[in-house]
């Protein structure tokens, strides 16, 4: 009888076993990691810095490849994803535009029309002067652009309402300076920004932490606030925070990874899995610190929680720029 008893339990994990071996997925052919700027850019960077540590650690058995679809702002990368609905075989890392996009009318897509997978990591905005610039700190250009809010020309890439608008924009809002007065100029990357601060043709510079590196350690500009909570490490040790200089502000923009709508919970578990297993791998902490980005994985879940969070925030502050579109 106990025998007769044990049969129908053995064959229930029986069947579970099947079904759970069933609603296991991982990709059949290879994978296209989708980057919405051009080759060399920060974000195209981190793309391929997923593929070669997924390669390197095995956490892909197919190939993969690294798709390139710069133009409009990630509008054309994010078309190409959504043309795959349902498709597990295409990836992207998201910046902060996902967020930001729609509500400057720069694109019909948002954070909803994608499966989001994960949270990577936070990056900073600087601000950077030359370094022969008058400028010397946060409230010497405070005083100015209190006086007169168009008195400076502020660089910033690629798209005005992006993170890296708001990243001066929000302070500078905090400090008392007439935000929608501000003199700002789009450019189409921030190396291109870097460039006119460094040719004369504008006077401050807001930009990702990445792209001042190389001009602040040759001793070309100068770098002088970061949104961060508090100072970072390495090159930018010396870059006193907002708060520090009596601005009461901090902000980062989160990069997350982001997949096509409607990928099915087996699609999406090996997803998370597979980028929580980069975020553990030592070649992408160090990464993170060559570029001064700070490690934030979160689930698919809680990314979607911080999208919606944010994408509220959002609107909130590009309504006080006057930059909303829906």
């Amino acid at each position: 009888m106990r025998r007769t008893n044990l049969l129908p339990a053995l064959a229930l994990l029986l069947l579970a076993g099947s079904a759970c071996a069933q609603s296991a997925w991982k990709p059949e052919r290879n994978v296209e990691i989708i980057s919405g700027t051009a080759a060399g850019g920060a974000v195209d960077k981190a793309n391929r810095t997923v593929q070669r540590i997924w390669q390197d650690k095995k956490i892909l058995e197919v190939t993969s490849s690294v798709v390139n679809k710069p133009g409009g702002g990630n509008t054309i990368a994010w078309n190409y994803i959504n043309q795959h609905a349902g498709d597990g075989h295409y990836v992207s890392i998201a910046p902060y535009t996902i967020l930001t996009n729609k509500i400057i009318g720069m694109s019909p897509l948002s954070y909803t029309d994608f499966t989001p997978i994960a949270l990577l990591f936070d990056e900073y905005i600087t601000v950077s002067v030359r370094a022969d610039s008058p400028i010397k700190n946060v409230q010497d250009m405070i005083e100015r652009l209190r006086k007169d809010p168009s008195s400076l020309s502020i660089a910033v890439a690629s798209a005005l309402g992006n993170h890296i608008h708001v990243g001066i924009a929000k302070p500078l809002k905090t400090a008392g300076v007439d935000i929608k007065k501000l003199k700002v100029v789009a450019f189409k990357s921030s190396g291109d920004s870097v460039a006119a601060l460094l040719g004369g043709h504008i006077d401050v510079v807001s930009s990702t932490t990445p792209n001042v590196l190389g001009q602040l350690l040759a001793g070309k500009i100068r770098v002088i606030a970061i949104t961060s909570a508090t100072r970072l490490s390495g090159p930018l040790a010396g870059v006193a925070t907002w708060k520090e200089q009596g601005v009461n502000i901090e902000f980062n923009a989160s990069q997350g990874a982001i997949g096509p709508k409607g990928l099915a919970a087996p699609q999406l578990a090996f997803w998370e899995n597979a980028f929580l297993r980069l975020s553990q791998s030592d070649e992408w902490k160090k990464e993170l610190e060559a570029s001064n980005w700070q490690s934030n994985y979160r689930n698919s879940q809680d990314t979607a929680r911080y999208y919606e969070r944010e994408y509220a925030e959002m609107k909130a502050v590009l309504g006080e720029l006057g930059l909303v579109r829906q």
